[in-house]
């Protein structure tokens, strides 16, 4: 019977202590378990951003799962982060992987899936910056008034949007047809609002329009 080592990571340190997201994954892993009758050996779980590269815990379940000739067992693909020369030194370092939310995905797929996910990390990035840009243009003075706060925050709500990209186009893939479904499908995923609410038709329709944007 084949042995996993699961890694589990959130973004921030609220939705590690809250369990947010974290749960979601687990559930993923345990799906994936029961379908192929594989067997865990150990859970590693870590709070960092997915666009930086030190990951001290991903680092300890890599050689755990080599040192047991285990697989490492990802939730949801996406969890690897957003940078492709860390996927590519993960994808070398000799230890087997395999995503619960995309068990057939072979290594050229993952790449171009990092590739796809650090252009969309540039783009939020450069986005924001652009924003900022525009208010000092407008002789904003920056961090002094509630214009500056208000561009601010529509990038922020902008770069929450494109962090669900990838749940949104997995609710649909998986039949969910009107906003409705799509907000059933991320509340029970153990996905939040912005404020840690459960998500609304409402705020549903908000998160595509920013994603339009």
């Amino acid at each position: 019977m084949a042995e996993y080592v699961s890694y589990l990571r959130v973004s921030t340190q609220r939705q590690g202590q809250s369990g947010l997201g974290i749960e979601a994954q687990r559930a993923a892993v345990d799906r994936f378990l029961a379908s192929s009758g594989g067997t865990l050996i150990a859970e590693y779980v870590e709070v960092e951003s997915g666009g930086k590269k030190a990951r001290p815990v991903l680092v300890q379940s890599i050689a755990l799962a080599r040192k047991s000739n285990a697989t490492l067992l990802i939730a949801k693909l996406d969890r690897l982060g957003r940078n492709v020369a860390f996927v590519s030194s993960l994808m070398e370092s000799g230890v087997d992987f395999v995503a619960a939310d995309m068990p057939c995905a072979n290594r050229l797929m993952i790449h171009i899936l990092a590739a796809f996910a650090e252009h969309e990390r540039s783009l939020i990035s450069e986005r924001t910056k652009a924003a900022l840009a525009a208010a000092k243009a407008r002789g904003v003075r920056l961090g002094q008034n509630g214009a500056v706060l208000a561009e601010q925050h529509q990038a922020e709500a902008l770069a929450f949007a494109m962090g669900l990209k990838s749940e949104v186009q997995a609710a649909y893939a998986s039949g969910a047809q009107t906003i409705s479904e799509v907000a059933d499908e991320l509340n029970s995923g153990g996905f939040r609002t912005r404020r840690g609410v459960l998500w609304s038709p409402g705020t549903v329709h908000r998160l595509l329009g920013r994603l339009r944007s």
